[in-house]
This record gives C-alpha cells, structure tokens and sequence, in this order.
C-alpha cells in the first residue's frame, strides 16, 4: 500500500477481530493491527497462550488503542466470545498455525479464539502459516479443505524464506498489506460488482523512437491501479491492462502489461467479450513516430524533425467489440476548454461517464497521490469532486459505476 495510510473504505468504522497463534510469523501481526488500524478500522486483538510467548499484549494495546482480549476462562469473559463474534464485521486469524487449523476444522471451542469462530456469522479469513513440510502434510490439507467447505476463506500462505535453517517454501505468512486487501475484500461484502469481470487500463504507453528511446507521458498509473484495487475488493475479477508503471498491481486482479498503444488497444478488444465494465484510465499516446529506427541514433546523426502520426484510437477501437450492456468509463485530462472537450469526448466515443482531470489543477493529474475530478454522464449530468486521493476517487467513480449496472444474467 503505498502512501501513508488513512481511514477510508471498506475499513473505516468496522469491527475487526484479528486472532494470532503461536507461530514465529506473530510478529508480522502487529503490523496488521497497525494497517487495519490506520485504515479506521477498531481492532479487537485475540491473543492464544501460545502467541502470548512470541508477542506480548502492550504490543498490540499500543498499536490499537484496545485491550487485548484475555482467555475465555479469565475472570469477566465468560461470554466474550459472544460478544465479539456478534460484533464482529470479520474475523481474521494471522497467523493461523497447523495446530489451529485443526482444531477449527474439528469445530473445537476450548480457547477465546476457536469459541469466536463457533459464535459468529460474519466472514472467516486464516491466514495459514507453519513450515513447508508441516503444510504439505496430508492432514493439514485435508483440514484445510473442510474449513473451505465451511465458508472459511483460507489466504496463502505464500512462498518464501521460512524460519532460520529451514530455508524457502510454501509455509510463510501472507504479507500484512496482502492480508489487509482480503479482509477489505471480506468487509465489502456483496456488491454489485460481485461476479462481474471489471477491465482497467492504467499507466502511459511508450512509442519507441528507436530501441532505447520512446515518446510517453507522466502517468504513474495510480489512478487506474486504485480503480483495479477498488473493483476486486468490490467482488469482481478484474483484469488490469497496464502500461510500464514502477508500482506494484492490486492484491487479486489479472494483470497485462503492455507498451504501446496498439499492444493496448489489442490487450482491450481481447479482454471485451466476458467485460461487464470497461474503464479507460490509461494516458495513451495520441502520437508514435512515423517509423522507429533499428538502431540506437547517434547524437552526429540526430535528425531535425521526428515525423509522427495519430497512434491507434484505443476507446474508439473498442466500439464495434463492446459486448450489449457493456459500462464504459473514460478519462480526459485537459488543459484548456477542459469540459467542452470532455464532452465531446464522452460523445464520440460513446462512453457511459468521462473523468475529467484538468492538468493545470495544483495536487491532480500525473505523478501525485490526490485528484480533483469532475464526473459528467451521457445525459448532461456533471459532478466535480473535491481534492481527494485516487483511492477515494475510485471508491466515488465505482459507486457511480454501479449504479449503472444491470441485473446480473
């Protein structure tokens, strides 16, 4: 998650209990608490006995600002589990150890933890960590497995360096900024992106002048990378089509990368058949070189001009391959006649809604962490946001989205 993180959606002002058992990754569970936290969410940590060994209480109270929940048998917890399973909006465990997956697959209740799991409705994330054998362990699959089939949702774990001397493998805990997505993602609930397929394009495009030099533009691609994250945490599976872009992709979505605006154009008309959303986020080139040289030139042989044409349209290409109900979403940054332009542009290209960025904006457009957008619609309608960050525009541009969105076939 780049950036400070704030209180934002779907986090700020839900419920979060977050178990943590004994394993060497409990460390990585204060940082999680922090994350969630940060991101407005009040955080009910569950600590095992055995986690009580690797991380102390004060650790997570300091982090939380909340008193780490004490064992179902302490004195004024007798129905603690109760409580917080019913107020609970998700429950994470992190890191989960083979120990405690198989006594929830066993439907156990003899600790704090196993009883919340047994009390409540909301959704179960477990986030598996242990080492590589331990994981690969018939047992441990076969529990992992009916915990699935419970509702559970199992999150990694991921593969690399395990505990000292044990080398690399699958057996290590899910990254926190990982985890912090799924339980976003659990916290969403059910939406109206729910099963659908969101496309995203995202990032500049390079037009190669010769092999080491190209025409491109100052898109970082966060826009269109907050747009991806938003959509999966919505539900749906996204693919993001992106241009060369130094930040790392959304936890979830399907990722293409391409570099020029053709590769773009033809990433997108392959992704349009099964698309129930097209957003154009992408900074495309509205001009290539005419011809690229083959070899890198030499500064005594520079040339006085640099011939360009119009590089390939890619909103306009996609108009005879949108599949019926299709929800089309531009983007416009402009600098002059900036909402005469956006309007044309929303009408030529036969868009559902067009984001409007004006370049000449202090704080948005290119190379920053905020924007100021206005939203206008096929039918007149102009909505102009304030100075918020991308991650809020996305939340603000998908709700519009869905409200455009058709039942589901």
């Amino acid at each position: 998650m780049p950036g400070a993180l704030a209180p934002r959606r779907p986090w700020e002002g839900r419920r979060v209990v977050l178990g943590v058992t004994g394993g060497i990754a409990a460390y990585k569970a204060a940082q999680l608490a922090r994350d969630l936290t940060e991101l407005g969410a009040s955080v009910d940590v569950v600590l095992t006995r055995a986690a009580r060994e690797f991380v102390g209480p004060i650790t997570f109270e300091a982090l939380t600002g909340r008193p780490v929940v004490g064992d179902i048998l302490d004195p004024g917890h007798a129905l603690g589990h109760i409580r917080l399973a019913r107020e609970a909006d998700v429950v994470c465990v992190a890191p989960a150890t083979a120990d405690f997956l198989a006594r929830a697959a066993a439907g156990r209740a003899d600790d704090m933890l196993t009883a919340i799991l047994l009390a409540t409705t909301a959704p179960v994330l477990l986030c598996p960590a242990m080492n590589d054998r331990m994981w690969a362990h018939p047992q441990t699959r076969a529990n992992v497995r009916r915990l699935r089939r419970l509702g559970y949702r199992i999150v990694g774990p991921a593969e690399g360096r395990l505990a000292y001397g044990e080398g690399s493998g699958p057996g290590r805990l899910e990254e926190p900024a990982t985890i912090v997505e799924h339980v976003g993602r659990a916290l969403a609930g059910e939406t109206p992106f729910t099963g659908r397929t969101v496309v995203v394009t995202a990032g500049p495009t390079r037009e190669p002048v010769d092999p080491v030099r190209f025409l491109s533009n100052r898109s970082s691609g966060r826009m269109g990378y907050a747009i991806a994250g938003s959509a999966w945490r919505r539900g749906a599976r996204v693919i993001l089509i992106t241009g060369p872009s130094a930040l790392e992709p959304p936890v979830g979505v399907d990722v293409v990368r391409v570099e020029t605006a053709e590769e773009m154009a033809n990433a997108v008309r392959g992704a349009l058949p099964t698309a129930d959303v097209l957003i154009m986020a992408a900074a495309v080139a509205d001009f290539r070189p005419v011809r690229a040289a083959e070899r890198k030139i030499k500064r005594k042989e520079a040339p006085g001009a640099i011939a360009l044409e119009p590089a390939p349209d890619v909103l306009r290409s996609t108009l005879d391959a949108r599949p019926a109900g299709l929800v089309t979403v531009g983007f416009a940054l402009e600098t002059h006649d900036a909402l005469s332009n956006a309007r044309a542009k929303l009408e030529a290209k036969g868009l559902d809604l067009i984001v409007l960025n004006d370049a000449t904006e202090p704080g948005a457009g290119f190379e920053v962490e905020t924007n100021r957008v206005v939203i206008l619609d096929r039918s007149g309608g102009e909505e102009a946001l304030p100075l918020m960050s991308k991650h809020d525009v996305a939340e603000a541009l998908l709700d519009r989205v869905a409200a455009l969105l058709g039942p589901r076939p």
